[in-house]
């Protein structure tokens, strides 16, 4: 399989995760009417392809590690099991996700529930796994959660005719937040042993386990939509438009291939999946752009609100400087 073995070519991998998980949910923008429990079909399709497609390309090149098909076949239980329960957690809270975006928008759901992740995920695999310079990790994450009070105070001022609406948004996008930052420990764990499988098969029992978690929990999503909608019918969904199909399945591949990366720069020995983790959920950053500069999500909202829209990006980006330079300075 294939291996960074720079941190230069890491860190790629580390920002074309970035950009991945923060630009997939624009697919869900292109399919206006479609409700977002039949979108999410389409989604997890698109995210079982992705896995098997990267296995079978950067899974199965290169002279390191285990091969793609290898990592499947030879893989113990135990590892297969976290793998999958990872895949679980993340798909309840994606599918959380998905609704908060559905409610609140791109510029809302993706800044409060996956900053949120990102303090989760990053200090529990710190805890796992120790790598990169502690203050500036941390320091980064501080200034992230800086970024996510901004965003919140925003999104209440752009919605203050709107208060019930407003606090389910960000309720819901705390709760996926919390799920969020618990996924990744569990990946982690799942490749880390003697007989763990490489990150190319972990995304494949990855994917595997969102799939098998979709059905009773999206069923349940479509009976009880947590939107205030009417509850969704399964015959709306082999009826919708061939090309709102395709956008799930491209929201799913381009998600896949995001976390792809993100594994693979994990298990890279100067990075470790504390940072691989905080750099990839900058994603953040990249939502909050589309929502704002091209969904024009804040277009009528009050020019204090658009102030603390400005504030977040700065800490955002601030936050992700340092710890995007931590691994640079583990020693020091």
């Amino acid at each position: 399989m294939y291996q960074p073995e720079t941190y230069g070519v890491a860190l790629t991998f580390m920002v074309a995760t970035m950009l991945c998980w923060g630009s997939w949910a624009n697919t869900l923008k292109l399919c206006p009417g479609y409700r977002f429990q039949l979108f999410y079909w389409d989604y997890v399709g698109g995210l079982l392809l992705g896995s098997v497609a990267w296995g079978l390309t950067l899974g199965s090149f290169g002279a390191t590690g285990s091969s793609f098909l290898n990592g499947i076949t030879r893989s113990g239980t135990e590892p297969v099991l976290w793998a999958m329960a990872g895949g679980a957690v993340f798909n309840v809270a994606n599918l959380l996700l998905v609704a908060a975006i559905d409610i609140a928008g791109l510029a809302v759901a993706f800044p409060v529930g996956i900053g949120l992740a990102l303090v989760i995920g990053a200090v529990s695999s710190y805890i796992l796994s120790p790598n990169g310079n502690p203050w500036m990790l941390f320091g980064g994450i501080a200034l992230v959660v800086g970024a996510i009070v901004c965003d919140a105070i925003a999104y209440r001022l752009r919605e203050a005719t709107r208060a019930s609406l407003s606090t389910r948004g960000v309720v819901i996008s705390l709760i996926s937040g919390v799920l969020m930052g618990s996924f990744f420990p569990l990946v982690s764990k799942a490749m880390s042993g003697v007989h763990g499988p490489g990150p190319y098969a972990t995304c494949f029992f990855f994917a595997i386990g969102v799939a098998i978690c979709a059905v009773p929990v999206n069923l349940l999503l479509m009976r009880r939509p947590l939107d205030g909608k009417v509850p969704v019918a399964m015959r709306e969904f082999w009826s919708a438009r061939p090309g709102w199909h395709m956008a799930g399945v491209l929201g799913g591949g381009i998600w896949c291939t995001g976390a792809v990366l993100n594994f693979v720069a994990s298990r890279a020995e100067v990075v470790g999946p504390a940072v691989s983790y905080s750099i990839g959920q900058g994603a953040t950053m990249v939502s909050a752009c589309w929502g704002v500069f091209v969904w024009r999500e804040f277009a009528g909202a009050p020019a204090k609100a658009k102030s603390y829209l400005g504030w977040m990006f700065v800490l955002f980006v601030c936050g992700l400087a340092l710890v995007a330079l931590a691994p640079l300075f583990h020693g020091v």
